[in-house]
């Protein structure tokens, strides 16, 4: 049996009573609210008025407990998928494709296009890549220097402070390829980086951050 298994029951369970209690909830806020309308009081009533107020604010809670439920139960799936390293997890996807396109898929699944930010880091995520995606080619990662030619920033926008560029070739060392080449990506090989063309189509991995 799966260690996981009795976490992920306790969170469908907490997710089902949430509902309910929601549910429940958003009755009585129609009862109130139907109540109010066949009165029709000529005097405001002030005291049903904070109730209905009171009850719309807890509602409002619920919901934002709820949705903040479900990205926690998204973020677990992606980690029960991928590979959990330091306080992020990782997921590799085989499918080629243009580093934009890359990158919108993978804010679409709530994460960024991986920026490894330590040496560690680095060769973890190159070996996990390797058995997803294969022991050769490259994928991308998440820094670019398309905003200013030379700056290499992070999906954030902000100037990466750990680079694995591949200074093995001494006449020409990464990144080498100026305005041509603005989208870096990760050999397999070694972990190196390289900057390429971003309209290649390459596999990627994304990072998603454990709050």
């Amino acid at each position: 049996m799966s260690t996981s298994e009795p976490h992920s029951t306790g969170s469908r369970m907490e997710f089902r009573g949430v509902s309910v209690l929601l549910g429940v909830l958003l009755l009585i806020h129609c009862s109130l609210q139907q109540t109010a309308t066949r009165k029709k009081p000529v005097k405001k009533d002030t005291l049903q008025d904070a109730a209905v107020v009171e009850l719309q604010k807890r509602i409002d809670e619920i919901i934002q407990d709820l949705n903040l439920l479900k990205e926690k139960q998204a973020l677990q799936t992606v980690c029960l998928r991928g590979e959990k390293i330091h306080k992020k997890c990782f997921l590799a996807d085989p499918l080629k494709k243009r580093y934009h396109t890359a990158s919108e898929d993978c804010n679409s699944l709530g994460g960024v296009l991986a920026t490894p930010s330590s040496s560690e880091e680095n060769d973890r995520l190159r070996d996990y890549i390797r058995q997803s995606v294969g022991p050769d080619g490259q994928v991308w990662l998440g820094v670019n220097d398309m905003t200013i030619e030379g700056q290499w920033m992070d999906q954030t926008g902000s100037s990466i402070t750990y680079k694995n560029w591949d200074a093995s070739n001494f006449r020409s060392p990464q990144p080498d390829g100026g305005k041509s080449q603005n989208c870096g990506a990760m050999s397999l090989t070694g972990g190196k980086w390289l900057d390429e063309n971003c309209r290649e189509e390459k596999p990627s991995v994304c990072e998603f951050n454990i709050v």
